[in-house]
Formats: structure tokens, sequence, C-alpha cells
């Protein structure tokens, strides 16, 4: 014989409802028939009791579990909000008072690694914050596990396992928590609590809870810090590039003209002095597309004071009102270059197109050349080197990596660069900013 205890679904005390409602309806009609007023009334207060239990089984729950599906959105948006500068003593204090309340604690407290950053709740119960970690603080951050602490005094707590029918004399006892991010310890989530029996199973759940949806707010964080870190690595690497391509030829062409052609000699170097400004400041932030293709036509500049004014003929095609369009810096001068050091022949005009366009909600950035081109097959593998997430790119590899991915990093799905070429006629890549086109009119992404 099983000892298990079973019990109904909803569903099935439902059936059993209404049959009985059936029954009781019946036993109504035959008493109001009979003229039997003991039977109505009976029937009558049955009906009443089968009314609150179906009320009890199909809308108590459903409404709990709405309110508090709603309530676990709010705190877990409100958190993300807290998180999106990492743990700092604001946020730590934001996050304190967002969390006590859903609790069953009397304080309430975050730590980094080294110190209490914030305390909410009741005075004198927590530690307070800028206090360096106590050791059971500490012995979590070490061991990346959920404990349980007793406090005989301010200076002393000692862990302790948590066990339901345990309880110790104390002056509070408390959990901590371990804020992981990539299984490594940023700091801790601390509830205090008047009397051990207050940390029960549910008291439990909710602080491991709240310990992973801080840890995963903080990896989102992170992820994001790490992002920018890239962004302006990647600048950094398109920087030491360009430098040392411009720096001895733009001085050699300078030092020349010094000597024929004097005044051109100075506009050039304060174009050179400008365009290696620009290019040393390099920041990750957006810029306006007409600054961009500033940058680029100082660059052509150059280059046609070194080659000849007749061997570089640009053109450009901007929409009207893509000129303020924000945009990450080197995104259309690395494409230039490449056109310049790549596809220009030995003898006449290399003639370079840059169109901007709008398309839908995307905006189109077309770089087009007559030079010399390669096959399709090549053009595709070096736009598959570009998606690569690491590579020994060099040259217009290493310029069309860094431009492929700041595209997709600024302007998400549906954004990507696009090359088509043909041997002896010419190379046209075409970045594609999705939805680039709505910040025309609501303003910058970044």
């Amino acid at each position: 014989m099983s000892d298990r205890s079973t019990s109904l679904s909803p569903n099935s005390m439902n059936v059993i409802l209404s049959a009985v409602t059936a029954a009781l309806l019946l036993l109504v009609a035959w008493g109001v028939a009979e003229g039997n007023v003991i039977a109505s009334m009976l029937s009558g207060a049955g009906l009443a009791v089968v009314i609150v239990a179906f009320g009890t089984i199909n809308l108590v729950p459903d409404t709990m579990r709405a309110e508090a599906t709603g309530r676990t959105l709010a705190i877990a948006s409100e958190t993300l909000r807290s998180c999106n500068h990492g743990l700092t003593p604001d946020n730590a204090a934001h996050i304190c008072r967002l969390l006590l309340p859903e609790t069953a604690a009397v304080g309430i407290a975050v730590t980094n690694t080294k110190k209490v950053l914030a305390y909410e709740g009741e005075h004198g119960v927590g530690t307070a914050p800028g206090s360096e970690n106590t050791v059971p603080t500490l012995e979590v951050l070490e061991s990346k596990r959920m404990e349980t602490f007793v406090s005989m005094d301010d200076g002393d707590q000692t862990t302790r396992h948590f066990n339901l029918v345990q309880n110790r004399s104390g002056r509070t006892f408390g959990i901590i928590v371990p804020l992981l991010v990539q299984d490594e310890p940023m700091g801790t989530i601390k509830l205090y609590y008047r009397s051990g029996t207050d940390i029960d199973r549910t008291q439990l759940a909710i602080a491991k809870g709240f310990g992973e949806l801080l840890s995963t707010q903080l990896s989102s964080y992170e992820l994001d810090r790490q992002a920018e870190l890239l962004a302006r690595a990647e600048v950094k690497a398109l920087q030491a590039q360009i430098n040392p391509h411009f720096l001895f030829n733009t001085l050699n062409t300078i030092a020349s003209l010094t000597r024929t052609d004097p005044t051109k000699a100075r506009d050039l170097l304060r174009e050179f002095s400008v365009f290696y400004r620009r290019t040393l400041e390099g920041s990750d932030q957006l810029i306006p597309l007409s600054r961009e293709l500033e940058q680029t036509r100082r660059y052509l500049k150059i280059e046609k004071a070194r080659f000849g004014e007749d061997r570089i003929v640009e053109e450009e095609f901007v929409e009207p009102g893509c000129e303020s369009l924000p945009v990450p810096s080197f995104l259309v001068q690395p494409i230039v270059e490449n056109s310049v050091r790549h596809a220009m022949r030995e003898e006449g005009a290399l003639h370079i197109d840059i169109h901007v366009a709008v398309d839908g909600n995307d905006v189109l950035v077309a770089v087009a050349d007559d030079g010399l081109g390669m096959d399709q097959q090549t053009a595709d593998k070096l736009l598959a080197a570009a998606s690569k997430p690491s590579g020994e790119e060099k040259g217009t590899g290493i310029a069309l990596k860094n431009v492929a991915e700041r595209v997709e990093r600024f302007y998400g799905t549906g954004s990507g660069v696009e090359i088509i070429s043909k041997p002896g006629e010419g190379t046209c890549v075409t970045l594609r900013l999705g939805e680039a086109a709505l910040t025309l009119h609501n303003g910058s992404k970044g």
C-alpha cells in the first residue's frame, strides 16, 4: 500500500464542483416546487460554498501568479537599471531599497569584494557602508556559495550552515549570497534577521533568487563594458595602421613642396595637422557623418599631393539630412584608403564615389571605385575573414574587419558589409546601417 499523498488538480476539482452544482440546483428546484423551505435554504447555502470554492480554485491563484509575475518583472527591470554602471555605492543603495520590502529581513546590504557599499534597514543591525567585509562575507566570496551567519556583537560574525530545526542565540542572523560574473565573485548581498527562526526555506529561496538576478544583471553590464573596451581597441588598431602609413610619406611630400610650392606646403601641413590630431582623438563616441566625410577629404587631399591632383577624382552624393547621421569614427575613411592603396593603377585616374542614401529605416553608405578590382571569390574571402571573431588580417583585412565589427555593434541586427568587385572594373563596398534612419529624427543611438 502506497503512502504517497495525492492531490486533485484544478481541472479535476472543477469537474467535481460542477457535478455538485448541478445536484444543488436540482435540489433548489425541488425545494421550491414542493415548498420545502429547509431544503431550499440548505441547497442555497451549498451553492454559496461552491461559488467560493470556484473562486478560490480558478481566480485567486491566477491573480496571485499575475501579481507575483508583475512584481518580479518590475524588480528585474529596476535592478537592470541599477547595474548599468556596475557595483557602485549609489547603485548598491538603490538595490537595497528596492529589494528589502520583498523579504522578511530587517536589513539588507550589498558589498563588493572588499567593503560594504550600502545598507538599508533597521539602525544598528547591519554593517555600516564603508566597513571592511566580515569574515563570513570573505568566506562566501572565496567559496562562491550561499551561507548563513549569526552575529554575537558588532565585531563578531560567524558562519553557520543553515538548519531548519536549529536555532542559535545571537544578536542578528543573516544570509550571504555571492554575486558572480563568469564564476568570479564581484561582491555579495546580505540579508539580516532578528531571529534565526525567520530564516526559513522561503527566505533562503528569495535570497538565492536575488543573488542570481543581480549576478545576471552584472554579467550583462560586464559584457557591455567589454564590448566598449573592444571598440576602443579596434579604433586603436586602425590608428596604428593609419599613422605609420601617412607619417613619412606625407612629411616627405611636404618637405619637397617647401622648395617648389611653399604656399601649398603650408596648406598641406595645416591639413595634415588637423587630420593627424583627429586620427589620434579617434574616440569611441559617435560623430556626425559630415565630420567623418571631412576627415576622408583631408586624407584624399594629402594623397593627391603625393600622387598628383589628376590621379584621384572623388565625388560625394549624400542624401539631404544624412549629414547629421551619428556614425562611429573611422567608418568611411578606411574604406577609401583601401581603394587608394590597393585599387590605383600605375597610370590614369582613380575615380572614387561616396554615396549615402536612406533605404527604408536603414542608411546605406557605399564607397565605389573604378580601380583594379578583384574576382568575387577573393572579395567573398575578404568579407568572410572580416566576419571572424579574430584573425591575423593585415592592411585591407584589418581595416575592413574593424569597420564591419563596429557597424554590427553600433547598429545591430540587419546591419553589415557587402563587397561587389570585378577584375579590371573596380570595387564597391556597401555598409548597411540598420535602422540608422530613425536616428535622423530621434537623435543619436549612443
